[in-house]
């Protein structure tokens, strides 16, 4: 396959670069510097030149409080820019991927959230990659929405990435201990990403690592007695104790209720990805 990659230099972005480029297909790879999703003469030069077969975004502004004080930059980035480039890939005949999350729903719900879930946003971010969803479905026919969460992997800057590290350091870490989702390992988020592109059809799909889901206090101390370390290094802490600026959903855990037919094979369970994640960082 002929792909482009928006946003290669991210966690999901580099994860899909490398199972794609070990699958032997001819790759795009643009970060920012290279590709501003919301540069429309940009986007449309590029896709131009490129011409990809598929066209998979892994760009997003993902600082969920910072998006709360700029909430024209989150509409930009997270819904323009999508937009762009399904209207970009309408023009080639090209199928369009593009990642969005879990946080779009309100975490009320005591169970898995599904496609038959009516999404409810909260924050300023997760009401811009709704609407960057809606706005990419509306721009081209042939689009695929993913929406996942609690995305963890190698190189990685956010928590569940840096557990490990911060816990060789011997710093004690803080861990949110009643709110749960599906962790994701990037590398299996990406072999997905890559399965849905082979398959081509266009849909909403939720992929995240199987298992009941997770704390990220349950998340860090699994992850440090894997790693040989001292789990006691995690302090658990109520969400509303951080006093962040944007809500987060108390439940944003996921289940596909139309992979399994589609003949997509489940993920690993998280557990075992973060096993794959622990020997990963050891090496």
């Amino acid at each position: 396959m002929r792909l482009l990659i928006a946003g290669a230099a991210g966690l999901v972005g580099r994860a899909v670069f490398e199972r794609c480029t070990g699958e032997g297909d001819q790759i795009a790879r643009l970060d920012h510097a290279s590709l501003d999703i919301t540069d429309e003469d940009q986007v449309n030069a590029t896709l131009e030149r490129e011409r990809p077969e598929v066209v998979i975004n892994c760009a997003a502004w993902t600082n969920v409080d910072q998006c709360e004080f700029d909430s024209e930059r989150a509409q930009k980035v997270n819904a323009y820019g999508p937009e762009l480039l399904a209207l970009g890939c309408r023009r080639l005949g090209a199928l369009f991927i593009t990642i969005s999350t879990d946080y779009v729903f309100d975490g009320e719900k005591n169970g898995f959230y599904t496609q038959r879930d009516q999404p409810n946003p909260q924050s300023v971010y997760a009401v811009s990659k709704l609407e960057g969803e809606r706005r990419a479905q509306n721009a081209w026919a042939r689009t695929i929405i993913v929406r996942s969460g609690y995305i963890f992997g190698s190189g990685g800057t956010n928590f569940l990435s840096s557990v490990i590290d911060c816990a060789r350091r011997g710093e004690t870490l803080r861990a949110i201990n009643d709110a749960v989702g599906t962790p994701t390992y990037a590398p299996d988020l990406a072999r997905q990403l890559r399965r849905l592109a082979q398959l081509d059809l266009p849909g909403t799909y939720h992929v995240v690592n199987a298992g009941v889901g997770s704390s990220f206090e349950e998340f860090a101390r699994c992850a440090l007695e894997m790693a040989g370390l001292d789990p006691d290094l995690v302090q658990g802490v109520g969400l509303d104790s951080l006093n962040r600026s944007a809500p987060r959903p108390r439940n944003s855990r996921l289940r596909c209720l139309i992979s399994e037919a589609l003949g997509l094979d489940p993920l690993p369970s998280w557990q075992n990805a973060l096993r794959d994640f622990v020997a990963a960082t050891a090496s």
